[in-house]
Parts: structure tokens; C-alpha cells; sequence
């Protein structure tokens, strides 16, 4: 099953940012610890997600295609093609797309603990 036979969740100015985040959830019911999500986003050109409390779980965010950042904390990472960035529990992330012409596209990657 591909991305285009799954419903995308879409979320507008996701925590205070601007443009829409469509997110397709590529484990569903089926989880495998210590895996708790594994997330394919898809962010508005010239669109932000907001900054947020990594409060349950700790996160890897890795760039798939198109130009973006990850603040994290007060750190500002490149998230583009092959660019992995670590949450570990307690960080704040923000995520904004530096393309005016093209989604940015990450996947995040949740773990238990």
C-alpha cells in the first residue's frame, strides 16, 4: 500500500505555524517497539510548523526532499535530502520550508523511551 491509497491527516498552522503540514501515518495500528510512530509529512511551501514541547516521546525528523530547517531548541539544523535531526525528550522544534515553490518532505520517526 503506497502513500496515495492512505488518508493524509491535514493540519493547518500546526502549533501557531503558518500553511498546512499533511501527515500520513505509515504504521497505524501496527506499532513495533520500541517504535511508537513512523510519520511521513509533507509541508506547504513557504509554510512552518510551530515551535512545541517534545513531551512523550523522543524523535528522529529526517529531510526527504525539498529545502527546510529544524530549529531545535536554539539550534538551527539544515532539513533537506538525507538530513536527520535528534529531539531527544523535553527539546522544542520548529520546522519551516525555505522553498516558496515546493512541499518539504520529512519523516518522523517516534520511540518509546
Amino acid at each position: 500500500m503506497g502513500l496515495d491509497d492512505r488518508k493524509a491527516a491535514k493540519r493547518e498552522a500546526l502549533f501557531g505555524g503558518r500553511g498546512a503540514v499533511r501527515v500520513w501515518d505509515l504504521l497505524g495500528a501496527r506499532r513495533a517497539a520500541p517504535f511508537t510512530a513512523a510519520l511521513w509529512c509533507e509541508l506547504d511551501p513557504g509554510g512552518s510548523v510551530g515551535r512545541h514541547v517534545q513531551e512523550q516521546f523522543p524523535e528522529l525528523v529526517i529531510g526527504i526532499e525539498g529545502r527546510g530547517e529544524a530549529r531545535v531548541d536554539d539550534r538551527i539544523c539544515a532539513l533537506g535530502e538525507g538530513d536527520a535531526v535528534h529531539l531527544p525528550l523535553g527539546s522544542v522544534l520548529a520546522i519551516t520550508n525555505l522553498s516558496s515553490e515546493v512541499p518539504l518532505r520529512y519523516l518522523i520517526v517516534k520511540a518509546d523511551g
